[in-house]
């Protein structure tokens, strides 16, 4: 058969998409297990989640700092060690951190689980926090963000995020040097004592998991007493940034990082999906506005994308690009001109269905692995959304209207109520 390339293959229009729902278990000490079980291969990915982030934070840094050490030595293992324990059963793991929670995943071959889990809970439990690895540390993640200052995109996204939010915003802060050598060790423990040591924590098992191994799991994370970590909270002072332009100087450069936007909300906000299609009109994927002008049109830049960034207690909106310092100015103007466009102008039919059936495509494509569906349900389990809203993900798109997508912008993209940051100079 030959392949006739100038027809152009049938497609069709994705209406629905199921979303396998989590079985949830509860151990004897009252942490809830998240079960998502799926897959054809005999692996598994668990992730123990603790409500432990910046927002948590007695000194800034101290989460960061306290999870990563975790896997640097316990009451009887060395960081080397531990590495080799993995190793020997071929598991993969991640200390992660984020403003909002830290977190220990694995992934595994799913016959391994409970020597996975023996190892988990002795990082848990029985953590040493040895003053060389600690030190190991401070010095990868100085150079580490020595090699970042050296970035424009860098120097600008943390630049935006600290002006938006406020510098000591969990947030908008990010390290520096000074912080990272003179954060104490008696700092990191508490966070580790108060927050993760027989404090709360989700556990969610994605992959093929037997019934047999929640009692497993239960052996190994449900013996341990825990308790609700006292937390009083945190107030900030708001911050303004509205019609700002920040320049972060860099006179060795040639380019310039261009960072644009505002304060939004997140998931929970009623805006929430025609917002996601707006953006996506704007700025969101390959066939975007800002791609066709700024990048096909015009030739300022390799790529500009926006982004509807959506955390636990709310959000933000930013559009990014990298230009020559000498087409810095016009990027600007183009990119305010294609917000003018979507405030003034309806969107025609043809490209509203072209961009719903690429969002509904690419959501329906995240969802082929058993890992993937669990980072989804993760997000309805951990910032209690309804258990049906990515259910509803595909109506709510399809159900976005061209004024829908003039109303979003007028009311969130007004160029005045939105900060500029430029990172190289102008």
């Amino acid at each position: 058969m030959i392949l006739d390339r100038t027809i152009a293959p049938e497609f069709r229009v994705i209406k629905s998409v199921h979303l396998p729902d989590p079985q949830t278990y509860t151990l004897n000490n009252g942490t809830l297990v998240h079960v998502i079980n799926i897959g054809d291969q005999p692996v598994i990915r668990l992730e123990c989640i603790f409500e432990a982030g910046n927002w948590f934070e007695s000194e800034i840094g101290a989460s960061f700092f306290a999870i990563k050490m975790l896997s640097e030595g316990t009451r009887n293992k060395t960081s080397a060690e531990i590495s080799e324990a993995f190793d020997r059963i071929g598991a993969f793991t991640e200390m992660t951190h984020t403003a909002d929670r830290i977190g220990i995943v694995v992934y595994a071959l799913s016959r391994f689980l409970p020597e996975v889990l023996e190892l988990v809970s002795e990082l848990i439990n029985e953590p040493s926090f040895p003053e060389k690895e600690l030190q190991d540390l401070r010095n990868i993640n100085i150079q580490n963000l020595r090699v970042n200052k050296e970035k424009n995109a860098y120097l600008a996204t943390t630049a935006f995020r600290a002006k938006l939010f406020g510098s000591n915003h969990p947030y908008g802060q990010s390290q520096d040097e000074e912080q990272i050598s003179s954060l104490p060790l008696a700092a990191i423990r508490n966070h580790y004592e108060q927050f993760v040591k027989n404090g709360k924590f989700t556990v969610v098992l994605a992959g093929q998991v037997e019934e047999t191994d929640i009692q497993i799991v239960n052996e190994h994370l449900g013996r341990v007493e825990v308790s609700e970590a006292f937390f009083s909270g945190k107030d900030f002072a708001q911050t303004v940034y509205a019609n700002v332009e920040l320049v972060v100087e860099r006179p060795e450069s040639v380019q310039s990082s261009i960072r644009m936007g505002r304060r939004l909300f997140n998931r929970h906000h009623p805006d929430y999906f025609k917002m996601l299609v707006t953006n996506e009109i704007l700025g969101g994927y390959f066939g975007s506005r800002l791609m066709k002008n700024i990048r096909e049109e015009k030739g300022l830049t390799y790529g500009i994308s926006s982004h509807l960034v959506t955390l636990r207690k709310e959000g933000y909106y930013m559009i990014g690009t990298d230009v020559k310092k000498e087409f810095t100015q016009q990027t600007i103007d183009e990119i305010k001109k294609e917000i003018y466009r979507l405030q003034t102008e309806l969107v025609g039919e043809e490209e509203l269905q072209t961009v719903k059936n690429f969002m509904c495509g690419e959501f329906a494509g995240s969802l082929n692995t058993a890992f993937e569906v669990a980072d989804r349900q993760k997000i309805l389990l951990l910032d209690g959304l309804p258990t049906d809203f990515f259910k509803h993900y595909i109506d709510q798109i399809h159900a976005t209207t061209s004024q829908d997508v003039l109303d979003m912008a007028t009311q969130y993209l007004q160029p005045d109520d939105m900060l500029i940051v430029i990172a190289g100079g102008k």
